[in-house]
């Protein structure tokens, strides 16, 4: 993009975010290295145990919600904090670390990445600079998207954080970096910390080829990552994505045993039922393959299924209008073999 146009887009990107801001009663400006942030960012504890989250607005990543669309938690132990994902821009991530300054004084020591995309990883970057360069660990598969392959992880890293310099600025800039795991794992990774045991299982490929949960056993505590979602559209439109496993990984975490007692979701309200804290990805996914099926049963193309699609119980529901299509056609593709 000409340097002109730039400058201007992230001129109108300021001013169209201050303006918000101006608009919002309860919102206070908090200063971060990484700029202002206005966001409420409200602090939930999962009752009468030392694990705390935070949930973001359902919706894309943009100006309006400051990059602030994931969720992400923590837990405190004796020995130290252990992280859950470090939400969308640096700034909000540095939020979080003030947030948890909040509850302990205990070091923070790792930080579990559920899968990279940037809605997630940002804010990684404020936790090397500003929370003692705790350990960060993901699947493998973390590795080829730092590096900038889309097979990695179903975006391609370095051109999303092109995108979000752009409708994320000033909170996401050209010192925004992406911030590597130090450990990777394939399968599982388990740890001991302050007497908690900490299970984090590969559940990809599903929504990301590196999806993982974590498990705190003692706790019954469970973080998902985007293998769940609630109160907003799914992203499946991307070829790396797998429904197929991605429906397993929803059976598996339906059958674990015990039964985690509090569910986070990467999006969305936490629950403490878990078949209720399945059902809205689970159904919406069986949905839109019901749908296609039908239409490619019938001959028709994907317009026409698309079109002739009942669409009123998710048209409504957050980012539907910006990947509803896509993910109806992602699966229109890959079914289309089947039937011919």
């Amino acid at each position: 993009m000409h340097t002109c146009a730039r400058n201007l887009l992230r001129s109108l990107s300021v001013i169209g975010s201050l303006f918000i801001i101006s608009l919002s009663v309860q919102a206070k400006l908090v200063e971060t290295p990484y700029g202002a942030v206005s966001h409420p960012f409200k602090l939930h504890q999962v009752p009468g145990k030392p694990v705390y989250y935070l949930v973001g607005e359902s919706g894309v990543p943009g100006a309006n919600n400051e990059g602030h669309t994931s969720n992400a938690g923590f837990v405190v132990t004796d020995e130290g904090v252990v992280v859950y994902d470090a939400l969308g821009t640096p700034a909000l991530g540095y939020r979080m670390i003030q947030r948890i300054r909040e509850v302990t004084d205990k070091p923070i020591k790792k930080v579990i990445v559920g899968h990279y995309h940037a809605d997630h990883i940002y804010g990684l970057q404020a936790f090397e600079q500003h929370a003692g360069d705790p350990e960060v660990i993901a699947h493998k598969l973390a590795l080829g998207y730092v590096g900038g392959s889309r097979v990695s992880q179903g975006e391609a890293g370095q051109r999303r954080l092109k995108q979000r310099r752009e409708v994320l600025f000033p909170w996401v800039d050209e010192n925004t970096y992406l911030v590597p795991p130090d450990t990777t794992f394939e399968k599982e990774y388990n740890f001991k910390m302050g007497g908690l045991t900490f299970n984090v299982l590969h559940l990809g490929p599903a929504h990301a080829p590196g999806d993982s949960i974590l498990l705190v056993k003692e706790l019954g505590v469970l973080f998902s990552g985007d293998v769940i979602y609630k109160g907003r559209i799914p992203f499946l439109d991307s070829p790396e994505t797998d429904i197929n496993n991605w429906l397993k990984g929803l059976d598996y975490l339906a059958n674990l045993k015990p039964a985690p007692s509090f569910i986070i979701p990467g999006h969305g309200d936490a629950e403490t039922d878990v078949a209720s804290a399945l059902l809205y990805t689970k159904e919406y996914i069986e949905y839109v393959i019901n749908a296609m099926k039908a239409g490619l049963k019938d001959l028709s193309s994907f317009q026409e299924t698309y079109n002739n699609t009942d669409w009123s119980k998710y048209e409504n529901m957050p980012a539907f209008k910006a990947s509803n299509r896509g993910n109806a056609y992602r699966i229109y593709l890959e079914l289309e073999p089947t039937f011919f």
